[in-house]
């Protein structure tokens, strides 16, 4: 079985990747890419980022299951957002930073947005997927054969 991992879980990167936005946008924003009122399109896009993260979480400890990764799970959660998205906290804290990165309206955020989603996919989704199909074997397969990593 893959060996438990050390090192920040993700809600940390999240953080790390917010406090960048902020950075980055007040510091050396660069260029203004959205301008005006159309700054406010992301604000929906990351209350649904937060709220998809929080939806997914909340299913974990609903069912019962661990949700740090790489530790064992009592079940494979598939249901809820599960069904469309093998990793949905990771598109929500991604769609998170995009919509701030898009409310900032500068340049220089947006590398940050980039920045965290090649973490979670390198540091999280790839590992934590051999984790699960190390645990759930043919249940797991199965699962990742009808439902796509990312959307």
């Amino acid at each position: 079985m893959t060996a438990p991992r050390k090192g920040p879980l993700p809600p940390t990167y999240l953080l790390y990747g917010l406090l960048a936005i902020g950075a980055l946008h007040f510091l050396l924003s660069g260029p203004r890419i959205v301008h005006g009122v159309w700054r406010l399109a992301g604000v929906p896009v990351a209350a649904f980022g937060a709220w998809l993260s929080v939806y997914a979480d909340a299913l974990f400890k609903r069912l019962g299951t661990e949700i740090k990764p790489f530790k064992p799970s009592s079940s494979l959660v598939t249901e809820g957002p599960y069904r469309f998205s093998r990793h949905p906290m990771y598109v929500g804290f991604t769609a998170l930073l995009l919509g701030l990165a898009v409310v900032a309206g500068t340049a220089l955020p947006l590398l940050s947005v980039v920045i965290a989603f090649l973490l979670f996919n390198a540091r999280f989704a790839i590992p934590e997927e051999r984790h699960m199909q190390e645990q759930f074997g043919d249940e797991y397969r199965d699962y990742k054969s009808r439902v796509r990593r990312w959307l």
